[in-house]
């Protein structure tokens, strides 16, 4: 059997509304949270990296590392565009995505590179980091879901995806640390515990 292509779509272009600036530039133990982000990247596993985002410093970060970057020009019109913009880069190019978020900072490659692994051996499944059976971001989608995920519209990402095929979902158990997401900056000292 062929080796399984898997891309990434990083999700970098929310307008960090409830955190009052753009939270991907906050600085978490000496590491800017978008640095985080692309830190939990296992590059060597994927065949090709795209940064969707609206921020010219997000852009400038991943492409030293070599990603290509996609720019959400439109940003207000919600999630959905991004996971559009994302999915459409990479159609050509794989047999399977995974979607991350880029404000988990506690997200560990290892756990990635993990996830991943467990796709490789399920590609035709949805796969969705978890803890405690909670399920939670990052998700991996098989090519077949491309065109839903590309249907999406508004503030809707691959939940509303997952939520029509339950019965296609393996969770990857993770910390419950890992999965934390920051949107106030009161999440990070809460969260940092």
């Amino acid at each position: 059997m062929d080796e399984i292509k898997i891309g990434c779509v990083l999700l970098a272009a929310g307008n960090s509304v409830r955190f009052g600036e753009n939270k991907l530039l906050t600085d978490i133990n000496g590491r800017l949270m978008i640095e985080r982000a692309l830190d939990a990247i296992p590059a060597d596993k994927l065949c090709d990296i795209v940064v969707v985002t609206q921020y010219e410093s997000v852009k400038n970060l991943a492409e030293e590392r070599g990603y290509s970057c996609v720019v959400n020009d439109r940003p207000q019109l919600g999630i959905s565009r991004s996971v559009k913009l994302g999915t459409t880069a990479l159609t050509d190019k794989c047999d399977g995505a995974i979607y991350m978020v880029a404000d988990q900072p506690w997200l560990r490659r290892e756990s990635v590179s993990g996830m991943l692994d467990r796709f490789s051996k399920d590609p035709d499944s949805i796969i969705s980091m978890s803890s405690g059976g909670k399920r939670g971001n990052p998700c991996i989608f098989p090519k077949a879901y491309f065109a839903e995920l590309c249907a999406l519209s508004g503030d809707k990402g691959g939940r509303a995806v997952i939520e029509k095929h339950k019965g296609s979902l393996i969770l990857y158990e993770v910390t419950e640390r890992e999965l934390a997401d920051i949107d106030t900056p009161d999440d990070i000292s809460i969260k940092e515990q």
